[in-house]
């Protein structure tokens, strides 16, 4: 109709931020995702390593009497619960990370990981899988919590042999899943920063202090 306004859409929330973004890609000196990853993951092996101890008591505790340090085989399930917990709490805010980091990702064109990937492909699958292992750890976080809380309150070992391999194998999972993230940076380039200068063909010792 003559004389009605022109509708000119807005640019995409990616366009919006593009003046804000750095060489890396993000608002932000350092990516903030590979940091809480490894948050992540030193909580939950801090929790599985505790709870083994404490699961292995009867046998290690000549060693501690022995070496004169006052520990309790409550000490290292309270290490171990506690641990878990933090882990679960953390790794909402490592998904979250991940998925905001994945959305401003600009991969380097025309390279296949070592396992035969494409960047869209690794990010796909980097980002379901940490979904996945989120869900896996909260539930292992109820599980213990029953565990600690209702079905072995009474015992000594707080936690079952299942429970701790379950743990065990969630270790190689994560192992597994985080050569995908280490490829989405060290092969596709993705948020780092001298890559992404180099790419766009800048002169590092001119565009690095």
């Amino acid at each position: 109709m003559e004389g009605a306004p022109t509708f000119i859409p807005a640019g995409s929330p990616i366009e919006q931020l593009a003046a804000d973004l750095g060489p890396n890609g993000l608002p932000y000196a350092l990516p903030i995702h590979p940091n809480l990853v490894h948050l992540t993951i030193g909580l939950f092996v801090i929790a599985i390593a505790f709870d083994i101890a404490g699961a292995l008591y009867p046998v290690e505790k000549r060693v501690f009497r022995f070496l004169a340090l006052p520990v309790t085989r409550g000490g290292f399930h309270d290490v171990g619960w506690y641990n878990l917990l933090a882990c679960a709490i953390a790794t909402f805010f490592t998904v979250a990370a991940g998925f905001f980091e994945m959305l401003l990702a600009v991969p380097l064109p025309g390279v296949t990981s070592t396992i035969g990937l494409q960047s869209m492909e690794t990010m796909l699958w980097h980002g379901v899988g940490g979904v996945v292992i989120l869900l896996v750890i909260v539930a292992m976080t109820v599980w213990r919590g029953y565990q600690r809380f209702v079905w072995r309150k009474d015992m000594g070992r707080q936690v079952q042999w299942l429970y701790l391999l379950v743990g065990l194998g969630l270790f190689l999972v994560i192992g597994l899943h985080g050569t995908l993230g280490a490829e989405l940076a060290g092969e596709f380039g993705v948020h780092v920063t001298a890559d992404q200068l180099l790419a766009a063909g800048a002169d590092l010792k001119q565009a690095l202090p």
